[in-house]
């Protein structure tokens, strides 16, 4: 079985990140979660408004807990906010369904983790997201 290394997490966030600054984005909190949802890499640049790791976990964990992209989750929501709202209360608001939150797949299309950013437009940390998993040579799914 596939498992994110620490290697490819700290590529994530490091790739995330670069894409961000070459993008002019606003300043970026980057949370990698491998398949149990435990914490492998995580930074937040200078200037990241308050609460952006929470929101960037958020949107990881939905991912996982899901199995699918939080931009999947996004369209959910606006099909079934009672369930997502009713879910979101259930994990504890560990779960941010706007796009920024991206499974990382082995290349047996195993999940392997998440990536979850905040803080630009939910687009652009999606792109981030994609930018990092691609980096280290996974497959990104969003949703």
């Amino acid at each position: 079985m596939s498992t994110l290394t620490l290697d490819q997490a700290q590529t994530i966030v490091t790739a995330a990140l670069r894409y961000g600054r070459a993008e002019n984005l606003q300043p970026l909190a980057v949370v990698v979660l491998d398949a149990r949802g435990v914490m492998k890499a995580f930074a937040a640049e200078d200037g990241t408004s308050l609460r952006r790791e929470e929101i960037a976990r958020g949107k990881a964990h939905g991912a996982l807990s899901f199995g699918i992209g939080s931009r999947a989750l996004a369209k959910r929501a606006i099909d079934t906010p009672q369930f997502i709202a009713a879910v979101t209360h259930a994990v504890g608001g560990s779960l941010v369904p706007v796009p920024g939150g991206v499974l990382i797949r082995a290349d047996d299309h195993a999940i392997i983790g998440a990536v979850g950013i905040s803080g630009d437009k939910s687009d652009n940390d999606e792109a981030a997201g994609l930018a990092g998993i691609e980096a280290a040579g996974l497959v990104a799914d969003p949703g």
